[in-house]
């Protein structure tokens, strides 16, 4: 089958990301897929990577332009964003095709015109039960569960070793998170629980890799909490994977998310987890590591404090989320899906 994908993001966060797995497990599947992404942004220099075709695009005019003029000889389109969906689905009169979006965020759709666009769409993947929950609560049904990929790649462990250089790191632990300067990944508890841990014991470094706009409030909160030489923040870096074979512990303070992707990374390097139940984080790391509720940086701290402690909690942790990111996110087993939903979709009346 063709597979029109479609993500217009100028980010290169875990839905790009997933946007490139998904375009490799189609590869795999013995689908051929072609990509419309934005020109001069991560997703395009990705694509070029890994040899996928694709098409660059300078607004979204240009892919209205596209829909309703030369999509008519794919076979199913897939939307990684909530505008391409948007657009897909308004365009059907055009090219006729059937319209898939897969839904990462676990905010509750509003509004006439977005509920509308969902009930119009022929299939929404949520990547998590807990979106799934959101969407049926909006009385949104049309919808199927297919979680994410997480791929091993060769980590480098010196180019880690220089991100994280210039601190006094000897004999430390090493805890660190992969998360945006933004509300919904609630940086503002995230260091609360590290003051919380600070007072608890001194043996560690926290490492905050990423950008967003509230970096300059979570650097005040820094410096409020005397936290200066013990919370870093190490900036957005391409590669930032390679973090994870220096870490002892990684941390999601989430008050919103999907799935958090970079949870299952930690899952398959074998670092341990401690998060939020945010959104989908519950359904993902139950059992796999340890939860507490959202806001709650004592218990945030507590966490972190006992996976440092107990070796055999950790050793478990770690055994049980290794064998599911094997098992449950391979890029194997989601291509497999998101081939067998297409293909159903394609031959249904």
């Amino acid at each position: 089958m063709r597979i029109l994908e479609l993500n217009t993001e100028k980010t290169w966060r875990g839905g790009e990301r997933q946007t490139i797995y998904d375009l490799l497990g189609y590869r795999l599947q013995g689908n051929e897929s072609f990509t419309i992404c934005r020109a001069g942004y991560p997703l395009a220099e990705h694509c070029i990577g890994n040899n996928l075709p694709f098409k660059t695009i300078k607004n979204h005019f240009q892919l209205l332009y596209f829909l309703m003029v030369k999509s008519r000889s794919f076979d199913i389109i897939h939307c990684q964003t909530s505008k391409t969906q948007q657009l897909a689905v308004f365009t059907k009169w055009f090219h006729g095709k059937k319209v898939v979006y897969t839904r990462r965020l676990d905010f509750v759709p509003k509004g006439f015109l977005s509920i509308t666009k969902y009930k119009l769409t022929n299939c929404i993947v949520a990547i998590t039960p807990a979106i799934q929950k959101i969407l049926a609560a909006s009385n949104i049904t049309n919808t199927t569960l297919i979680s994410e990929v997480v791929e091993q790649k060769n980590l480098n462990k010196d180019r880690a070793l220089k991100l994280i250089s210039g601190h006094d790191n000897n004999g430390k632990k090493i805890i660190g998170t992969t998360a945006a300067f933004v509300q919904h990944k609630d940086p503002l508890t995230m260091v609360k629980a590290i003051h919380k841990l600070y007072q608890l014991r001194q043996d560690f470094v926290f490492y905050h890799f990423g950008n967003g706009i509230l970096m300059e409030e979570t650097k005040k909160a820094i410096a409020a909490h005397q936290l200066n030489e013990v919370y870093i923040i190490g900036g957005f870096h391409k590669n930032v994977e390679d973090v994870f074979s220096v870490l002892d512990v990684f941390v999601m303070s989430s008050e919103e998310e999907g799935l958090g992707s970079s949870v299952l990374d930690a899952f398959m390097y074998k670092v341990p987890v401690v998060s939020t139940n945010a959104g989908g984080l519950a359904d993902v790391v139950e059992g796999n590591g340890l939860l507490s509720r959202v806001k709650d940086a004592d218990a945030l701290a507590a966490n972190i404090n006992r996976v440092l402690n107990e070796p055999e909690l950790k050793n478990t942790l770690v055994k049980n989320a290794h064998e599911a990111a094997l098992k449950k996110h391979s890029l194997e087993v989601i291509s497999k899906q998101y081939s067998d939903l297409f293909s159903k979709l394609i031959s249904a009346k």
